[in-house]
C-alpha cells in the first residue's frame, strides 16, 4: 500500500515538474537518500531531477549546503530553522528550481522530550516563493518514520508547485 502511494505521489510530482519546466533537488539527512531514491525511480526522471545531497552529518550540512554553525548549534540538526537553511542551501549549490529538505530523528533511539523519535522538520523552498518549513512527529519504527517523511516531503512539493 505505502509503497504504490509513494510511486503513485513520485509519479505526480515529476508530471508537474516536467509541465511547469522546473528541476528538483533534495538535501536529505535522516532519510539517507531515500527521497531521491524514490523519485529516480521513475523513467525519465532524468528531465527533472538535478540532484540529491546526503548530509548526514552536521558537518555535511556546513560544507555542503553552507547551514551556519550558528544555527545548528542555536537550534539542533533537527529545528525547523535547519531544515530551511538546508532548503536554501540546496538550491543556492545547484542548478535546481525547487528544493525540499528533510532532518529528523527515526530512532530507535536519539530521541528527548523536546524532540522525541519520529520527530522529523522539513524545508521547501522555490526559487521564486517564499521557504516554507514544517515539524512532525511521526509514530512507527526507523523505517516507517522515514518511508512517512518521505511521503510528506513529495506531497509538499506537489502543494507548492500546484500554487
Amino acid at each position: 500500500m505505502t509503497e504504490s502511494v509513494i510511486n503513485d505521489l513520485s509519479e505526480r510530482l515529476g508530471k508537474l515538474l516536467l509541465g511547469y519546466n522546473l528541476k528538483l533537488v533534495t538535501a536529505e539527512s535522516c532519510t539517507g537518500g531515500g527521497l531521491a531514491e524514490i523519485v529516480t525511480r521513475i523513467p525519465g526522471s532524468s528531465n527533472w531531477f538535478e540532484r540529491g545531497f546526503v548530509t548526514y552529518s552536521d558537518e555535511a550540512k556546513q560544507e555542503l549546503l553552507g547551514v551556519p554553525f550558528n544555527t545548528i548549534e542555536q537550534f539542533g540538526a533537527v529545528s525547523e530553522e535547519t531544515a530551511v537553511a538546508m532548503a536554501e542551501g540546496a538550491l543556492d549549490n545547484s542548478h535546481a528550481d525547487v528544493s525540499v529538505s528533510i532532518t529528523g530523528i527515526a530512532g530507535p533511539d536519539g530521541g528527548t522530550d523536546e524532540k522525541p523519535v519520529g520527530t522529523v522538520c522539513f524545508a521547501w523552498s522555490r526559487r521564486d516563493m517564499e521557504t516554507h518549513a514544517a515539524r512532525t512527529v511521526f509514530k512507527g519504527d526507523r523505517m516507517q518514520v522515514r518511508q512517512q517523511a518521505c511521503m510528506m516531503a513529495l506531497q509538499g512539493l506537489i502543494d507548492m508547485i500546484e500554487v
